[in-house]
């Protein structure tokens, strides 16, 4: 294929790409030490509620910040709110670099999840803005793929630095690694051109977009609240299962990761076409499936063979995720995108980070616990969506 047609084909303008290398950059640090976080934690001494406060917290934030975060994007359009985003997050990794204790990790995550929280509707409009309707899963699943990248190589890296300095010493040159990457990112920024529709049209507050949301993304909502509790009830104990449970080493877990990632990878451009073709439900149906596997793949996982299996199923929830992003993304008015996907997620996470604190408490119960209580939230929330979808005329879902 000509090179040409091939960018036409992966979406690849001229702002997606700087965007694109901004993610990498600052995702080159962060996932160098982020998914240690509950292993620094348990170091510097925290009980396993402050672990499960941290992930519920994380969590909530991500709630929290996500419409404020489209609020400013449809006001300050994408160059400058990218650029606050990321600069509020160097303060996080600054703090949590500076004092070592977990009190200052809880205080840092107000500051570093800026740029992964308040830019997520930065991150969808602009594909909406740069890309035409039809694209826009592409668009979406090239950002999700690059994305993976850096989470590919940064927990290997970061796993190496664990067992060479210590969870704490390793973690902490991790940070000063995030804060030149966050830097050089800030640079990339400033590059985005500014989208065409006009900035600080702000019709209505968040009850008004949310009366405004359509039947079929509230109903996408409800089944992902379900889906996303079935993830969010294991996500903090994942490491600490694989280490102190099966007894890996820190550098496995990052090797874990990676297999996980270059599953995900694999998915995102030939499911993106299939999606453009044939419809985006059916692969949100799949990657739902998924989300329902990992835990009963991980519960069953005694050896480190068994858990690159159930880290495999765990990359495979990726399989429909960019449908998805791109199914909400069509369901918001381009003058509104930032403030509609701000509002979905705030109210999808608030709802998940719930499930952290819940999963803190079946994790006192034991892992068996914890992971057939999520797999039954997953299945449940798959069966909802799919009962969704055949209640339509005719019973089949549309393409978009």
């Amino acid at each position: 294929m000509h090179r040409q047609k091939w960018i036409e084909f992966l979406g690849l303008k001229r702002n997606l790409v700087l965007l694109l290398a901004a993610i990498i950059a600052i995702g080159a640090g962060e996932e160098t030490w982020m998914r240690f976080v509950p292993k620094y934690l348990e170091s510097l001494g925290a009980a396993v509620l402050v672990i499960g406060l941290y992930d519920g917290l994380k969590t909530l934030l991500g709630a929290l910040y996500a419409y404020p975060g489209g609020v400013l994007v449809d006001r300050w359009g994408h160059r400058k709110a990218l650029v606050v985003f990321t600069a509020i997050s160097i303060c996080g990794y600054a703090l949590v670099l500076a004092i070592p204790h977990w009190g200052a990790v809880i205080g840092g995550t107000f500051l570093f999840l800026a740029w992964s929280s308040f830019s997520l509707p930065a991150m969808f409009t602009l594909v909406g803005a740069s890309l035409p309707p039809l694209k826009h899963t592409m668009g979406i699943g090239i950002q999700s793929l690059i994305k993976r990248v850096p989470i590919i190589i940064g927990p290997i890296v970061g796993g190496i630095l664990i067992d060479r300095f210590g969870v704490v010493g390793g973690v902490r040159i991790a940070l000063m690694i995030s804060i030149v990457m966050g830097l050089a990112s800030m640079v990339v920024q400033q590059q985005i051109r500014e989208d065409p529709f006009g900035s600080g049209q702000q019709p209505g507050g968040f009850l008004a977009v949310v009366r405004e949301f359509h039947p079929e993304l509230r109903r996408l909502l409800f089944s992902d609240i379900l889906v996303r509790f079935c993830e969010r009830i294991p996500y903090a104990w994942v490491v600490i299962y694989a280490m102190d449970v099966v007894g890996v080493s820190a550098t496995q877990v990052g090797v874990l990761t990676a297999i996980e990632m270059i599953v995900a990878a694999a998915c995102y451009v030939p499911v993106a076409y299939l999606a453009e073709r044939y419809g985006r439900e059916p692969f949100v149906i799949a990657t739902f499936l998924f989300f329902t596997l990992f835990p009963l793949t991980l519960g069953v996982a005694h050896c480190f063979p068994l858990l690159m299996l159930a880290f495999a199923v765990r990359g495979f929830k990726e399989f429909g995720d960019s449908p998805r992003k791109a199914l909400i993304v069509s369901y918001a008015r381009p003058e509104a995108r930032g403030r509609t996907i701000g509002a979905y997620y705030l109210i999808r996470d608030t709802f998940v980070s719930l499930g952290a604190l819940l999963g803190a408490w079946l994790w006192k119960l034991g892992p068996g616990v914890n992971f057939w209580s999520a797999a039954l939230l997953g299945a449940f929330g798959t069966a909802i969506y799919c009962a969704s979808l055949m209640r339509r005329p005719g019973g089949q879902p549309t393409a978009l």
